[in-house]
């Protein structure tokens, strides 16, 4: 700061000073190699003035002062950008805990999902052997009649839980829940509407009058045909027969 006070210093009459002094000196020097004396306040004049001289910044000094600057602006660029980089790195950083934070919630959320749906089947299964185990001890004591009421009843503790909805519309549509409709144009009986209906024998010998009968041979149809009620279901939808 102080060489830059000399420079500010100068910059003001530096110029006109200089000029003055390398004139009186010239003229004094010439005076001399001419055979003049010259006076003291001429000589005082030039020392005085030299020393001003003295005070006017080299060029080296300038460069120095130049190249100072230089570097501070350089470490100071250096600075900002090792911040900025810093800054880019710890937000990759929390992206990527945050990219894997969301991996691991999917991975989690799917094998839950997965889970659910082995537990589902498993107990599904369970349900359908439990039924079939049902209709084999043939478990169900004969009436002389049946509301539409009982008959669901039964069909319930024969048709497996995930399979008695698609049983139900498919039924619905058939009889309406009736296990003495019949059809009189083609034949078909029962719940299922079984055609011809005495194929309903092979559940049993009471097929025209007993529904949990109609019923056992119904599900025997459908899961040999069609894989399941819902399978049936899905085939009865598509071509308003199964």
């Amino acid at each position: 700061m102080l060489e830059g006070k000399r420079v500010s210093r100068i910059s003001v009459r530096g110029f006109a000073v200089a000029s003055a002094t390398a004139v009186t000196t010239v003229g004094a020097v010439v005076g001399v190699a001419s055979g003049g004396t010259p006076s003291g306040d001429t000589m005082e004049s030039v020392a005085a003035d030299a020393t001003l001289l003295a005070d006017i910044p080299m060029g080296q000094q300038a460069q120095v002062q130049v190249a100072s600057l230089t570097e501070q602006a350089d470490a100071q660029a250096a600075a900002a950008d090792a911040s900025a980089r810093k800054a880019a790195e710890e937000s990759a950083r929390v992206q990527a805990a945050e990219a894997a934070k969301a991996k691991k919630a999917a991975a989690e959320a799917k094998a839950k999902e997965e889970r659910e749906a082995r537990e589902k089947k498993e107990k599904e299964e369970k349900e359908e052997r439990a039924s079939r185990d049902a209709v084999r001890s043939g478990n169900f004591a004969q009436q002389s009649s049946y509301t539409v009421a009982e008959v669901k009843a039964i069909a319930r503790q024969i048709i497996p839980g995930g399979q008695f909805q698609c049983f139900s519309n498919i039924v619905e549509r058939e009889s309406t829940w009736n296990y003495k409709a019949e059809n009189p144009s083609s034949g078909a009986y029962g719940l299922v509407q079984a055609l011809p209906a005495n194929k309903m024998a092979t559940a049993g010998s009471d097929w025209r009058t007993n529904p949990a009968t109609q019923i056992k041979w119904g599900l025997s149809y459908m899961n040999e045909r069609y894989g399941s009620p819902c399978g049936a279901w899905d085939f009865w939808l598509d071509n308003r027969w199964y």
